[in-house]
């Protein structure tokens, strides 16, 4: 069973739509290996996460990295998961279950947690990126206030589940 079993992947790249329309937000549904299923991010929330991913080690040690930690928590407590990435962002993952079998997650990322920071000395470690680059890419990234978060979350949560229930109930 894949994620694509439930939903063609224009379904999940509407999805992904919904996400940045109200939040601003990178979304993106992946498998359970951690992979993207609807091809490239078309919707980015700010300037330094494509920045980030188009070097190898951000993708690997920052991006990457993020999404298989909060999927295995998300898989393992089958409830949405909310931290940081290591370079401050915040990222939201819903674990996506099919008749009790874990089959990806379908997270959000991009914006900061309000009161935090992007660290911009780990990135740049991490990157090679000159921190005074970082510093110019991180400007007008969006803080997220926690009650905002936490409605992104149920809304997502709610998403995934009504695609889940529809599915179930059409292979009964």
């Amino acid at each position: 069973m894949e994620l694509s079993d439930i939903l063609k992947q224009e379904g999940w790249l509407e999805l992904e739509e919904k996400v940045h329309r109200k939040s601003g937000m990178n979304a993106s549904a992946f498998n359970r290996e951690g992979i993207r299923i609807a091809g490239p991010i078309r919707n980015w929330a700010n300037r330094l996460c494509p920045a980030i991913k188009a070097i190898d080690k951000g993708q690997s040690f920052i991006c990457a990295l993020a999404q298989m930690n909060m999927a295995a928590l998300a898989e393992k407590s089958r409830q949405p998961v909310a931290e940081e990435c290591d370079a401050g962002f915040l990222k939201i993952t819903i674990p996506v279950f099919v008749q009790d079998k874990f089959i990806g997650s379908f997270s959000a990322c991009g914006v900061l947690r309000e009161g935090e920071e992007i660290d911009e000395f780990m990135i740049s470690k991490t990157t090679g990126m000159e921190e005074d680059r970082i510093a110019e890419l991180t400007k007008g990234i969006k803080a997220m206030p926690l009650a905002e978060a936490e409605e992104l979350t149920t809304f997502m949560k709610e998403m995934v589940d009504s695609i889940v229930a529809d599915f179930e109930k059409k292979h009964q």
